[in-house]
């Protein structure tokens, strides 16, 4: 079976050497004015062999974001350091793009080291506290409604950050559309309590989120924009009920748009095949995430369900995860007390299977 997960696939515009993704995860290594560091190219350098890394979310401006030591693709300093993270990758003969996640209002002030907006659909603040500068979790601060009037100023952020991202060489850009951060905010009515026409019924709740991915595809071109969702998802206190009847609207407004991807966070519902309400409504490449292991990500694949697999966790301590799935190696287990601290501990000190077995 892992057959599947080796053969080479394409997404949008670019090729991919085997269908196993790096999904994003937030890791908390970014240097001075959230540029990327060495550390971090060296962290993706490693991953290369993967055929497609999805980044970490990366701001794409001041007031995205809401996490310690998160980088951002909005000043010169953390475009270059973007540049140095893709050229080695690239070297290795790898892929990646950047996924953007504008946090909205999960934000810790702390966690920023400057003064920016905190803006949201509407004036609620996220219920679920969020891991301040010393990791202990923290109350986010209470957002304002964005005006209807500055949406196109938002939508033209995204449409820099990605733009960015280009310049930097990365092969393309994923919106964050999950997971309670901003896209997702204005899709939920727990944190979307408009009257105009960016809230109320799903047809408004969607507006936001199309037109940006439609600014992307246009700024950069369709084929390398792709999105994330996680349907059903209460994450950063959304409503997981009767996710179909948002998402099922939003990406049938997705499809015209023909992007690379849809990289699903399958929450398992046991009302919703969620798999096959994207492939009814998108029609495009899906990859399929969410606690998947090689068989189980591999029998997807045969079944014709998802077009690529993304793996986190075991990125995390197998930066060859790729030639482990290829040998039927035993796969290495992370120590998540260094998921967010440790610098090089935890990160970049995994060792490859040829340098022995850390089990």
């Amino acid at each position: 079976m892992k057959d599947a997960l080796l053969c080479p696939t394409q997404l949008g515009d670019i090729p991919l050497a085997n269908r196993i993704v790096m999904a994003p995860m937030t890791r908390d290594r970014a240097g001075p004015g959230d540029a990327p560091s060495d550390l971090m190219v060296e962290y993706y350098a490693q991953r290369a062999s993967a055929g497609l890394i999805v980044t970490e979310g990366v701001q794409p401006s001041p007031a995205g974001k809401g996490y310690w030591r998160t980088p951002g693709i909005h000043s010169p300093a953390q475009i270059e350091g973007w540049r140095e993270v893709a050229r080695a990758v690239h070297a290795k003969g790898g892929r990646i793009v950047m996924q953007l996640m504008h946090c909205g209002r999960v934000v810790v002030p702390a966690n920023r080291g400057f003064d920016a907006d905190i803006i949201a659909p509407s004036e609620l603040a996220c219920p679920v506290p969020v891991p301040g500068p010393d990791g202990v979790p923290a109350p986010c601060a209470s957002p304002r409604a964005i005006a209807a009037s500055e949406i196109p100023a938002l939508i033209a952020d995204f449409v820099q950050a990605a733009r960015n991202a280009i310049a930097a060489g990365l092969d393309g850009v994923e919106l964050h559309c999950a997971s309670g951060y901003l896209v997702n905010q204005f899709l939920n009515p727990a944190s979307n309590q408009r009257t105009d026409e960016y809230g109320g019924p799903a047809e408004n709740r969607i507006r936001f989120p199309l037109a940006v991915l439609a600014a992307l595809a246009q700024a950069i071109g369709p084929g390398r924009v792709g999105l994330r969702i996680s349907p059903g998802n209460p994450y950063n206190g959304m409503d997981s009920s009767d996710p179909a009847a948002t998402f099922v609207p939003f990406l049938q407004g997705v499809a015209p748009l023909r992007l690379a991807w849809c990289h699903v966070v399958d929450m398992g519902l046991d009302e919703l095949d969620t798999l096959a309400m994207v492939r009814a409504s998108f029609g495009g490449p899906i990859i399929a995430n969410n606690n998947l292991k090689p068989a189980s990500a591999a029998a997807l694949l045969d079944a014709g369900r998802a077009e690529a697999v993304s793996f986190g966790r075991a990125f995390i301590a197998n930066p060859d995860l790729v030639q482990r799935i290829a040998a039927d190696a035993p796969l290495a287990k992370p120590d998540y007390s260094l998921l967010y601290t440790g610098e090089a501990r935890g990160y970049t000190d995994y060792p490859l299977l040829d340098a022995g077995d850390p089990q």
